[in-house]
């Protein structure tokens, strides 16, 4: 296949061979060995909503338990508070919800939205909002600014228009977007389009620029927010002694120095083992407990006691009119309640997050050893080969495979897919995967995250390495074929 000259042209010949790399992914699947019985049934991550990992022994054992027996929500409820208080001290509190992206909804509407009533026009806030990965969760809640981003979410999402992601913009409220130092934004993918890649993001001048940004919106900024990952790919490489992120602290520092909220999207994310608020001075950290946590679908907002009251307020937990310490009752977002068994599965989570953690990371130890190995054996160009960047991470129980910098020096590199060749079926490493018989991950904007879980790990939630191995040899393998179609290899 010759080499093209410009990257166009390279995701123009791959568009036009997705069925010659489908052919050769699944020859590739039959060479490897991938076993029939186990294709469709295992995957590299069991952190995605479509097709969640399954629960552990652990896990199954407390809620189906506890739906026998006859318990107030409400009593389970305080019993998250509890937990949540042991590990984070008094001031700070626990609202359970239905899901993660309900977390986020109700925590910018109770903190960055301008209010609903009253005689008058109503008035219009912003928060700030870095210019990351998976912007179209933790940046899509306001109306973009500048006005160059008004369309950046048009195509991230199954569905157009004011039912999309489009739908989720708030009551005057307005979203500043803000890219990062060190970050590049070049366009690539299939469905072309500008992509995040952080990998030498400099925190200390990110700040900078965030403060520029947010004394020109001061009179009118409501917060802050950002992700609460710690790798390399997410912009987060750079930290403390103590492994906090530079950035994340710095913005902790900055909303403070303006009394405003710090709100970190941590979807993707341990609670007690990950990000940690003590430490990057977040404000409020929400959860998709059903992810990392492994518990029943569910989301889980933890926050500082005086933001959690409006909270918990919208969401009907803060306790009767009549005066209760809590309920478990009708208010403006009685719709994102979680359900009694997904509850009961979020207290045991909680408790072995908090009193056993080896039995979530000590899967990515292994998971670690398995993807540096075979990546190790990939049949590239050296210059291809050195760009490969693997890093751990706890806080998502993954394992991250970055390869942005295989395009330095102006040489095209392994192919980055768009987000948006997601949604649009695209992204041949997503595409690619479920041809061999693997449940693909989250494998975008020049990043792959891989975790255990999705049919990887026994009832225990210990890591079936030979099954893993599997998965990591058929990623290292579409790879290749990817890169031969690209022109790229020989």
């Amino acid at each position: 296949m010759a080499k093209p000259k410009f990257k166009f042209q390279m995701y123009k010949t791959l568009q036009a061979n997705i069925p010659n790399i489908y052919a050769d992914a699944r020859k590739a699947a039959d060479e490897i060995g991938i076993p029939k019985e186990i294709r469709g049934k295992f995957g590299l991550t069991g952190a995605i909503s479509g097709c969640p990992a399954p629960l552990r022994d652990d896990i199954m054992k407390a809620g189906e338990d506890g739906a026998k027996e006859v318990i107030p929500l409400a009593k389970l409820v305080d019993d998250i508070r509890e937990i949540v208080k042991s590990v984070y001290g008094d001031e700070y509190d626990a609202a359970p919800t239905s899901t993660c992206e309900a977390g986020l909804w109700v925590t910018f509407d109770s903190l960055f939205s301008p209010p609903a009533l009253g005689r008058g026009d109503n008035y219009r806030s912003r928060y700030i909002a870095l210019y990351e990965k998976h912007l179209h969760h933790q940046g899509a809640y306001g109306r973009p600014y500048p006005p160059r981003y008004k369309d950046i979410l048009a195509d991230r999402g199954t569905t157009a228009g004011e039912l999309g992601f489009y739908g989720k913009r708030q009551n005057n409220l307005d979203t500043v977007i803000v890219p990062l130092a060190g970050a590049r934004y070049d366009v690539h993918g299939i469905k072309y389009h500008p992509v995040p890649m952080l990998t030498d993001v400099d925190p200390e001048e990110s700040l900078e620029m965030i403060t520029n940004h947010a004394e020109v919106h001061l009179p009118f900024l409501a917060g802050f927010t950002g992700l609460g990952y710690e790798t390399p790919g997410y912009g987060y490489a750079v930290k403390d002694e103590e492994g906090t992120p530079l950035l994340q602290k710095g913005l902790g520092e900055l909303a403070h120095g303006y009394d405003l909220p710090y709100v970190i999207d941590n979807a993707w994310g341990l609670p007690f083992v990950g990000c940690n608020p003590l430490k990057t001075g977040a404000d409020v950290i929400i959860y998709s407990m059903d992810k990392a946590t492994g518990a029943a679908t569910s989301g889980l907002i933890i926050g500082r006691e005086d933001l959690m009251v409006p909270i918990r307020r919208a969401l009907g937990m803060h306790g009767d009119r009549y005066g209760t310490t809590t309920s478990y009752g009708k208010a403006a977002y009685v719709t994102f309640d979680a359900g009694k068994e997904a509850l009961l599965t979020q207290i045991q989570a909680l408790k072995v997050l908090r009193d056993e953690p080896e039995v979530l990371t000590k899967p990515v130890d292994g998971l670690e050893k398995i993807v540096k190995e075979e990546f190790a054996q990939i049949n590239l160009p050296s210059h291809l080969k050195n760009g490969i960047v693997i890093s751990k991470s706890y806080n998502s129980t993954a394992v991250e495979v970055n390869y942005e910098k295989t395009w330095q020096g102006g040489e095209l590199g392994i192919p980055i897919f768009s987000i948006e060749d997601m949604y649009a079926g695209t992204n041949i490493f997503q595409t690619g995967c479920a041809q061999m018989g693997i449940i693909p991950t989250v494998a975008y904007d020049g990043n792959i995250y891989i975790s255990p879980g999705l049919g990887t790990c026994d009832s225990k939630g210990q890591l079936i390495e030979e099954t893993m191995r599997y998965g990591i040899k058929g990623l290292v393998k579409l790879i290749e074929i990817t890169c031969t179609y690209a022109g790229l290899r020989e």
